[in-house]
């Protein structure tokens, strides 16, 4: 697969089949993961792979129970905008996405893989998070599409780590968790403000220098479903 197609389109896909993802296929994933950029090239990291139906039937509950403080928490006021004006453009965006997330909390225990991605002296995630996004563009390049939430570790993290088996002395902390499965609907290049809205050159505020209306990949085309 080109490098651009697979930067273009790897965005968030919830909604997947309950194949399971084969081993080769999760080796690979995981074997880029371990190249990415590492401070210090400490390689502080640990990877670990869900797929046991017991351990995701006590995960689930808890997600679920994480995902609704979310709505009814952080994003209260987006929930509150989107109801009060369903038709502008941003609520529209938002219910899609918001459908998107009620269904991997709903569905959890379908989803056929997850990865839980840990770190030690990576206070700003520089080290984990590289890793984490090749393993995200890996699976593109074999047709698995990829989710990265971090709202467990904000609601759940002692349980999750308990659930998981995690020494609790070790100073590991959990950075992230990927769910990974075959998606439902196609890969598509998201809807992005453009780069020159929101990028700078050399001072806060002034202009970059450039305009991109429209992507750059030549074979950008209109992205369908909920996911993002």
């Amino acid at each position: 697969m080109d490098i651009r197609e697979a930067l273009y389109t790897t965005r968030a896909m919830r909604r997947v089949t309950p194949d399971p993802v084969p081993e080769d296929v999760q080796a690979r994933i995981l074997d880029a993961a371990v190249r990415a950029p590492s401070g210090g090239n400490t390689q502080g990291w640990r990877f670990l792979l869900v797929d046991d139906p017991g351990v995701k039937a006590r995960l689930g509950p808890l997600y679920r129970e994480a995902l609704a403080g979310l709505w009814a928490g952080p994003y209260a006021p987006r929930v509150a905008a989107a109801e009060a004006d369903p038709e502008a453009p941003e609520s529209r965006q938002f219910v899609r996405v918001r459908k998107s997330s009620q269904w991997l909390a709903d569905n959890f225990e379908r989803v056929p893989l997850f990865m839980f991605a840990f770190v030690r002296h990576d206070p700003n995630g520089g080290s984990i998070f590289p890793a984490v996004w090749s393993a995200q563009l890996a699976a593109r390049a074999e047709g698995v599409g990829s989710s990265l939430t971090s709202v467990l570790g904000l609601a759940h993290r002692d349980e999750v780590m308990r659930v998981l088996g995690v020494p609790a002395d070790k100073g590991w902390q959990m950075a992230c968790c990927v769910s990974f499965g075959y998606p439902t609907g196609r890969w598509a290049v998201a809807p992005r403000v453009p780069a020159h809205e929101v990028a700078y050159r050399n001072t806060w505020g002034a202009p970059v220098g450039f305009e991109i209306p429209e992507p750059l990949w030549p074979d950008a085309n209109p992205p369908e479903g909920d996911d993002s």
